[in-house]
């Protein structure tokens, strides 16, 4: 029974179904936990005494027996304090942005390579006016390099060769533009004094 409080007529404690929510939440990550490999789980800011449980939980294949593991996986974390249950979901809701972040990059280059090589110097063109920093010379060496590969079907080392430079170009750029950002941000605006 949650009772109330006859001054405010507010419970003293959160429903059944708020408590239900809240543990199928806790069950939701441990799920997210148990997926994860041993170098990932590192990264994490997993509560030591969770590891064990975690590992244990990997190793136990059977269905209900696999499903009563989690489930007291779960309970174990419940038992953890909300912060360190919080730290641990922001830190995988990062990675997961990160992840999207990462393959959209190198579609972006995987796109710029085609494009590269099946218009030729219009799209170097473009692409030194987005990226000018870009060196001209080598993008278009390594255009011919990579053209004539496919004539003589060869391995495609410079195929791969364009990529990496068009990576190292494209996300040059990216984090340049994320320091200035930053740059422009701490600085406050204000004239400065002689």
């Amino acid at each position: 029974m949650r009772g109330r409080d006859e001054d405010t007529g507010e419970f003293f404690s959160p429903s059944r179904s708020q408590n239900r929510r809240e543990a199928l939440e806790v069950l939701a990550l441990a799920e997210k936990l148990v997926a994860l490999s041993e170098p990932q789980l590192a990264k994490l800011p997993v509560p030591e005494a969770l590891l064990p449980h975690i590992r244990e939980t990997k190793r136990i294949t059977a269905h209900v027996a696999h499903k009563r593991q989690l489930a007291f996986l779960a309970k174990q974390m419940r038992r953890e304090d909300e912060q360190a249950l919080e730290r641990l979901r922001d830190a995988m809701d990062e990675k997961g942005d990160a992840a999207r972040r990462e393959v959209a990059a190198m579609h972006r280059v995987e796109q710029w390579r085609e494009r590269l090589l099946d218009d030729g110097d219009a799209a170097l063109a473009e692409l030194l006016d987005e990226y000018p920093h870009a060196d001209r010379q080598r993008m278009r060496q390594l255009v011919r390099n990579t053209l004539d590969e496919r004539k003589r079907n060869k391995p495609p080392h410079a195929f791969r060769e364009l990529y990496r430079e068009l990576r190292a170009a494209i996300l040059g750029a990216a984090e340049g533009d994320a320091d200035a950002d930053e740059n422009s941000d701490s600085e406050d605006g204000s004239p400065e004094r002689d």
